[in-house]
């Protein structure tokens, strides 16, 4: 039986209008009920998970937590209590910063509360507001931020394959980082070790939970760290079509039609139906 079913938040959980569907609420409410922990685990802030939080009602409450920062930093929901962080250094998050000016990308800089952004496109500001808020900056380097845990880094491009050559440009700067991509517009920065995989293995041992009772949902390259070591990795239908090998089961079901539910219902609710026979 699984005990913790760790979620992605965009293009899985969300909606394309980045909503919680009533169907996935519902079923989320019901393994909460049986006493399996569910937790969000995305490449947010945990600002900005707030309204997801409430649709899930999990606000506040604690005993729930959220792996946030693409695993950066895990937290109990009862006043945001961050029960670690893994944050860049703060000379390789300025160095990466200053580089990243010289490309065409809107530059996120995130700390354990905030979010900044540099070159603040439009295409950008429509993809975020209102949902999340935003700190707009232009300075050229970190230094306002010295005193502060910069937790992750993202590079913003609609175009994947440029992307992609920027990673390549900076390959010799990266040896002590962990590299992502999200959203299909996103290449995402984080210290080495820092993953959303290794956040499960630390709430789970938080939890005296065995790594063989988590389940995992996703659908990006941010969350193949979880695939690789959850009891069970689920993908979404409208995964990327590079991890479709990766996981034990593929819904049918998009982020639109409730995947998540179909999950729940499918390995959880029909499994438990079925012991109580």
């Amino acid at each position: 039986m699984y005990k913790l079913i760790a979620c992605d938040l965009d293009e899985t959980l969300l909606t394309t209008d980045k909503e919680v569907s009533e169907t996935n609420r519902e079923a989320i409410q019901k393994v909460e009920e049986a006493g399996i922990k569910f937790v969000i685990a995305t490449g947010r802030g945990i600002e900005d998970v707030k309204s997801t939080l409430s649709a899930i009602d999990q606000d506040g409450r604690a005993g729930e937590y959220v792996i946030s920062f693409n695993g950066g930093a895990v937290t109990e929901n009862k006043e945001n209590e961050f029960l670690f962080t893994n944050p860049l250094t703060y000379e390789f998050a300025n160095e990466l910063y200053q580089r990243g000016q010289k490309y065409d990308v809107s530059i996120h800089v995130y700390t354990k509360e905030d979010l900044y952004i540099y070159n603040y496109t439009d295409a950008e500001r429509a993809h975020l507001e209102p949902e999340i808020k935003v700190i707009e900056i232009f300075e050229k380097d970190l230094e306002f931020l010295a005193d502060e845990e910069i937790i992750k880094i993202i590079f913003m491009n609609e175009d994947h394959d440029y992307l992609e050559k920027i990673e390549s440009d900076l390959s010799g700067i990266l040896g002590d980082c962990d590299v992502s991509y999200s959203s299909n517009r996103y290449l995402e920065f984080n210290r080495k070790g820092a993953n959303k995989g290794a956040a499960l293995e630390y709430l789970a041992a938080h939890l005296g939970i065995a790594m063989s009772e988590t389940l995992v949902i996703g659908d990006n390259f941010n969350d193949h760290s979880m695939f690789k070591v959850a009891g069970l990795s689920v993908g979404v239908e409208n995964m990327r079509e590079e991890l479709r090998e990766e996981v034990d089961y593929i819904t049918e079901a998009t982020n639109d039609e409730h995947a998540v539910a179909e999950v729940i219902d499918r390995f959880i609710l029909s499994s438990a139906k079925i012991e109580s026979q």
